[in-house]
Parts: structure tokens; sequence; C-alpha cells
């Protein structure tokens, strides 16, 4: 019986494809399995992404608290801060007063022993620039003019005062002073108050004088109380504006400069300012300078003396020079 042959070649091609089928199915059914786990994937993610959300939400609502709660912090610590430089300026003034009361508490006779030692120092010391202004006086009053004190013969009057900081120390004594220098007036046809720095007490009558009534005498004293303009403890802005303004022929006017400091840079400078300003073409002078000198500089240690020298040397020499007196008090005591 004859042997029947196998078809190898057949029996290999449907191995052959059974082997790819197989390979297609488990790749097909891998690309399933990885499509079934991606929305799970997903949704992980959203829910780490909404926790990371929240996490940060609340960090933020932390610090927006945190902040607010420096600010306020910030706030009260500015508040204490403005308390403190108010106490600060206060002890400061108390501390003014108490070296002022210092000052003025010791024995008057004392005092006045030292200014006059100073004084006379001081005038033992002259500068170059003095003597030439002693050499260079040629108009000077009678010497009778001066021994019966301030001549009283104006019909008008200018107070020219220093309102530093310095003159706030006696200003009481500056105001007695005022007072008594208008009772020596009993009646005159104007009277004018400025500052050092050439500022109108009363601005409507820049320029003007102020009618001489009873009503307005008592007006300048109240006003004087509480009048602090800006001042750089120098007469002669004040001295020279009055002078321009005021100076006017047949009048008889008076100025008075009340002060305790000179801090300009030349007294000779100054002199022949005024005395140019001053001279009539007659010869004679416009006004008439008196100058009332208040030692603060040589009572309080925290302030330089030669100011104070600068300013007596200054309004000696343009009293003497305009046909008026200086006066220097050996007190800041009413």
């Amino acid at each position: 019986m004859r042997r029947r042959r196998t078809d190898i070649g057949a029996q290999f091609s449907l191995s052959f494809l059974d082997c790819i089928c197989c390979g297609f199915g488990a790749i097909i059914l891998l690309l399933v399995l990885t499509k079934i786990g991606e929305p799970g994937a997903l949704e992980q993610a959203l829910v780490d992404l909404d926790g990371l959300v929240a996490r940060l939400q609340a960090e933020l609502f932390e610090i927006r608290g945190e902040t607010q709660v420096l600010d306020r912090d910030l706030v009260s610590k500015k508040e204490q801060l403005s308390r403190d430089k108010v106490q600060v300026a206060r002890l400061q003034g108390d501390l003014s007063d108490l070296r002022g009361q210092f000052a003025a508490s010791r024995d008057l006779s004392q005092v006045s022993e030292i200014i006059e030692g100073r004084l006379l120092a001081a005038q033992q010391e002259l500068s170059e620039e003095m003597k030439r202004l002693q050499a260079q006086a040629s108009v000077r009053p009678p010497p009778s003019s001066l021994v019966g004190g301030i001549p009283v013969d104006s019909e008008y009057i200018v107070f020219i005062l220093d309102t530093s900081g310095s003159m706030k120390a006696t200003w009481s004594l500056v105001q007695e002073k005022m007072r008594q220098t208008l009772e020596i007036y009993p009646r005159v046809k104007g009277i004018q108050v400025m500052n050092d720095m050439g500022q109108y007490m009363f601005s409507q009558y820049a320029g003007k004088w102020i009618p001489d009534t009873a009503g307005r005498r008592r007006v300048i004293l109240q006003r004087l109380a509480g009048w602090t303009p800006f001042s750089n403890s120098s007469p002669v802005e004040g001295l020279t504006r009055a002078i321009r303004a005021f100076a006017a022929p047949n009048r008889k006017i008076s100025l008075y400069v009340f002060g305790d400091e000179f801090t300009g840079s030349s007294i000779d400078e100054v002199v022949q300012t005024v005395r140019r300003l001053n001279r009539r073409p007659d010869g004679g002078q416009h006004v008439r300078i008196h100058a009332i000198g208040f030692p603060v500089p040589f009572l309080r240690p925290d302030m330089p003396e030669y100011t104070g020298i600068r300013f007596a040397t200054l309004m000696r020499a343009l009293c003497r020079e305009n046909g008026g007196t200086f006066v220097a008090l050996n007190t800041i005591q009413p």
C-alpha cells in the first residue's frame, strides 16, 4: 500500500498565520487594557490638582491674615513713634524752660557783674573793623543828648523786634519794655511794628502808619504776646525797610530796635548802608535810631556770646551816629 505524503508547506503556512493572528490579538488586548486604565489616571490627577489648589488657597488666606496683622502693628508703631516725638519735643521745651529759670534765679548783682565784665572785655578787644568805624563816624549828636536817656521828641515811632527763638526766652520782658516805651510817648501821630526781617505785625497797615489810640495800643500789646514770625537774628532787614518805607521830610521819626544777636557778615557794611539811606540832603537824618539789648546770649550756656557782643557793638555805632541811645539790659526778668 502506497504511503500518502503529507504537505509540509501547507502545514507551515497555517502555523505562521496562527502566530500572526495571536500577535495581533495580544497587541489589540494591550491597547484595550491601556485605554481602560487612562480614565482612572486622569481622575487621580484631577483629585491631586484640586488638593494642591485647596492647599495653595489656604496658604494664601493665611498670608493675607498675617499681612493684615503686620499692617495693624505697623500703624500702631507709627502712632507710638509720633507720640514719642511729641513727648521728646515737650521735654526739650521743659528743659529750655528749666535752663531759663536756672539762669534767671542767679543773684542779680552777680549777673550784673558778669555781664559788665564780659562787655568790658569785649570793648577792650574791639576789632580793627570797629576802630575804623569809630574813626569814620562823622555825624555825632551832642553829649548832652545822651545824659537824660532816650530823647522823646519824635512824632512817629517804629518798633523793630527780633522774633527769633532766643528772644522768646525773655518775651515777657520784651512786652514790658515795649509798654514802657509807649508810655513815654503819651501821644504820637503814628505807630508801626515790624520784626527784624521787615515783616509787619498788621499786614493791612503795611507801608502805612497805625493811628495812635488807646485801643490800638492795647491791640498791639495783645498781638505781641503771640506774635512769632520767622527771624534770622539780625536787625538789618527791618532797619533798612523801615527807613525806605517811612522816611519823609518834616517828620520826626524814631526807630526802636529790640534784639539780642547780630548774625550778619559785616558790621561796617551795615553802618555804611544805614548812613546812606538815612542821610537827608541837608546833612541831617530822616530817623533817629534807638536800641535795647537783651542779654540772652550771656545768660544761656547753649548760646555763643559773640553774637550778643556783635549786636551791642553794631547798635552802639548806629545809635551814636543816628542821634539815638543804646540801652543794654543786665537781666531777662521783667
